[in-house]
């Protein structure tokens, strides 16, 4: 008997051990469940969504679209998207253009796009940058923001980390973050009241010196076939015409400039002149950031965006020099990420806890 109930115990325990491991695999296929189902309740890029960066200004408009490890799968171009330029609706509608374009390129719908950051030049003030988003709304992004220019251009600039960009394109402004995360920027004033060193600023600076010339007021120069070639006048005097046209931009005027560096490294007096004075006065507003954040004993980059710095050192050259009398420790560089990239990116973080790679 004793032997027959040790064997049936025995029996019973590897019965009852087996009902136990089937209960705790079931309650852990239980708890693996609602753990799944919390993670995947969370916000995610899955390899068929998206994030998307724009970089807008007085020219063009530039969009990316990004995976999830921040690889570029497709871009898209369009018209100027400056608000104070051509106005809240015609930007809203070059950005989709370029939009629509860029999810062509990639092969994906707007549907997938899971954020986006919009990068504009002319939205410093927030009731602008509130309209654009509001015009912006038939993207059917769920997660869009509308910050300036500059903003995006820092973020590629320095990567997040303490430093300046200088941006000269049609107009121009200088932006920085010191190691405190505290931004200050310079310029930015338009083409009224500044944009000193940019593309509308030298364009300027040598319409004013061919009429000069011609009047006989200032010396003579390359730049007046320059800007009879370029504005389709066959005179100065219809020169006069061509530049104050109804349909005349100052976009149209800030390609002037193009030219006007191509005079000063072919050594005219006059072009060299007002290059190396635009490479100085953008020196200057990046001397005034500097200043307001306190970094003249750092070492920092200063990072440099827009076709006037196609240049080159006819214009970096000056611009260096410029900010080493108050900062010597200052080094020039390239962005890290161009703007339209840096915007992707940057609309990634609005998604914390997104594990992106990267």
């Amino acid at each position: 008997m004793i032997k027959s109930f040790s064997f049936y115990y025995r029996y019973a325990l590897l019965i009852i051990k087996k009902e136990a491991s089937c209960f705790e695999l079931l309650i852990c296929m239980r708890e693996k469940k609602k753990t799944l189902a919390s993670v995947s309740s969370r916000p995610k890029i899955h390899s068929q969504e998206f994030v998307l960066g724009i970089d807008g200004g007085g020219t063009k408009t530039r969009a990316v679209i990004m995976d999830e490890n921040f690889r570029v799968q497709g871009e898209g171009l369009s018209g100027p998207s400056n608000p104070l330029r051509v106005g809240v609706a015609q930007a809203a509608s070059e950005i989709r253009h370029a939009v629509d374009r860029a999810c062509h390129s990639a092969s994906v719908h707007r549907s997938q796009l899971v954020a986006a950051e919009v990068g504009l030049a002319g939205v410093r003030r927030g009731d602008l940058r509130q309209r654009m988003r509001e015009a912006l709304t038939g993207l059917s992004i769920h997660q869009l923001e509308v910050v300036t220019d500059a903003d995006i251009a820092l973020f590629g600039a320095t990567g997040g980390e303490q430093g300046l960009v200088v941006i000269a394109g049609t107009g121009s402004i200088c932006c920085g973050m010191n190691r405190r995360g505290r931004k200050s920027c310079a310029g930015g004033w338009g083409p009224v009241a500044g944009d000193e060193g940019s593309g509308s600023w030298i364009a300027r600076r040598a319409l004013q010196a061919v009429a000069r010339a011609s009047d006989g007021r200032g010396l003579a120069t390359e730049l007046s076939e320059a800007a009879c070639d370029y504005f389709k006048a066959r005179t100065d005097d219809d020169l006069a015409i061509a530049i104050y046209a109804p349909h005349m931009t100052n976009d149209r005027i800030a390609g002037f400039a193009k030219f006007v560096i191509d005079a000063a490294e072919d050594g005219d007096k006059l072009a060299r002149a007002i290059v190396c004075e635009a490479g100085r006065e953008l020196g200057l507003a990046a001397c005034a950031v500097i200043r307001k954040l306190q970094m003249e004993r750092e070492r920092f980059q200063v990072a440099y965006v827009g076709g006037v710095f196609t240049a080159g050192e006819t214009i970096l050259g000056h611009m260096r020099r410029q900010i080493k009398t108050l900062a010597p420790r200052v080094f020039t560089a390239p962005p890290k990420l161009s703007p339209a990239e840096a915007a992707a990116r940057m609309a990634a973080t609005h998604l914390p806890r997104l594990a992106l790679a990267g």
